[in-house]
């Protein structure tokens, strides 16, 4: 699978809420307005509402857009099992170890891992079960994620991804003015929260990220 990493959707069902939508209402706008990849993130959720939450969401998503799962491999495994289509997920520092995770999910899934540091990176690159995209955050302060680290800068994450040889998107309170310096920067996409998630209109917000992350009006 190539995967296009551009305009990527972290989910957040609380900020879905409080617009009054559910959530598989502002992925399905979101889709239609440029995002290219869709990860779930449940927090908080019980197991099986967060694999309601996981099929509502496939049902509205087109075969191209890639659907990963956050930290929950027993989620995705469930989710494969009920004949939900779903492609991978994102993992933590603190989550399985990626080489046991890909001998979970198969050489076909697509595994995302977290890190913030050059060390981090360097090990990711050196991962026997194949890291396929890096997540380098926070770019910008963000209250979606409480144990975020320090926030990056533009200068920041231009100095880590030097040492990045995996693709890798920027998250954490990434904003659309942020995109055409990322992308300069050598980033292979925007990984976005509230940028959709809280926007009055998410498909027109998903078509801001992407004329940005383009480079064209």
């Amino acid at each position: 699978m190539t995967l296009d990493l551009s305009i990527y959707l972290v989910t957040d069902s609380k900020q879905a809420a409080a617009q009054g939508r559910p959530l598989a209402e502002i992925v399905h706008q979101a889709v239609a307005g440029g995002v290219t990849i869709v990860q779930i993130r449940e927090k908080d959720a019980p197991a099986a509402a967060f694999l309601k939450t996981v099929g509502e969401v496939a049902a509205v998503l087109p075969s191209h857009v890639p659907l990963l799962i956050n930290d929950r491999i027993d989620i995705f495994l469930a989710a494969r099992e009920s004949g939900i289509k779903v492609d991978g997920v994102h993992l933590g520092q603190a989550d399985l170890p990626v080489s046991l995770a890909r001998k979970i999910l198969g050489p076909e899934a697509v595994i995302g891992l977290s890190a913030g540091t050059v060390e981090e990176l360097r090990s990711a690159a050196q991962e026997p079960g194949r890291v396929d995209y890096i997540g380098i955050g926070a770019l910008h302060p963000t209250s979606t994620k409480l144990d975020a680290p320090p926030a990056l800068s533009l200068a920041g994450f231009s100095a880590l991804l030097e040492f990045c040889t995996l693709p890798a998107v920027a998250i954490g309170g990434v904003r659309v003015e942020d995109l055409p310096g990322l992308r300069q920067a050598g980033a292979a996409g925007a990984a976005v929260v509230s940028a959709i998630c809280s926007a009055a209109d998410p498909q027109l917000a998903a078509r801001q990220l992407s004329i940005a992350w383009r480079g064209k009006a």
